[in-house]
């Protein structure tokens, strides 16, 4: 719910007045952004884009990709396709993540396991910036279904699980 950002204040501000300063600002850049969405998104509220937008934010950091892979997210949503993104998986073991994402984690019930549980998980996974915010709101009109992380940053995007499939031994499992 705070904007990531650099913030500038006076000493002596207290740690409540920086919260609500990069609170009341995330509140600004998302009722500016939920404004100006694209029409027809399965997104009844601006807390549901901002929960899309986080995930976002964790799953890519090439501007290029974001719009793509909230594309993406958008098809399997109007679809009623689980989300499957690991970040959730993540976000919801807390400190019970090693490092290593196991199939037990893709299997294990949890609330943030958007592998097990369609839609959306019930909380942002972390803090969107503006173009993570942007992108959920005006995500790219793909066909796409699929992205897999090429390794160098930058994602795969396929429209059937044939081709995906492909993809993720092409970059994931011979990466290994």
């Amino acid at each position: 719910m705070f904007f990531p950002d650099t913030y500038y204040f006076i000493k002596g501000s207290s740690d409540i007045d920086i919260l609500q300063r990069a609170y009341q600002t995330m509140q600004i850049h998302l009722q500016t952004s939920w404004s100006s969405r694209r029409e027809s998104l399965p997104l009844a509220t601006p807390y549901e884009a901002l929960i899309l937008a986080s995930i976002i934010e964790k799953e890519t950091g090439i501007e290029s990709d974001r719009a793509e892979i909230a594309g993406v997210f958008i098809n399997r949503l109007r679809k009623g396709m689980r989300l499957q993104t690991d970040p959730t998986i993540i976000y919801g073991l807390g400190e019970q993540f090693d490092g290593n994402l196991r199939k037990k984690d893709l299997l294990a019930d949890q609330e943030y396991n958007t592998y097990t549980r369609a839609g959306l998980p019930p909380t942002p996974i972390a803090l969107p910036g503006l173009a993570s915010i942007r992108a959920a709101l005006n995500p790219a009109d793909t066909r796409s279904l699929y992205f897999v992380a090429k390794g160098n940053g930058q994602s795969q995007f396929s429209t059937n699980l044939a081709d995906h499939n492909k993809a993720v031994n092409k970059y994931q499992k011979q990466q290994k």
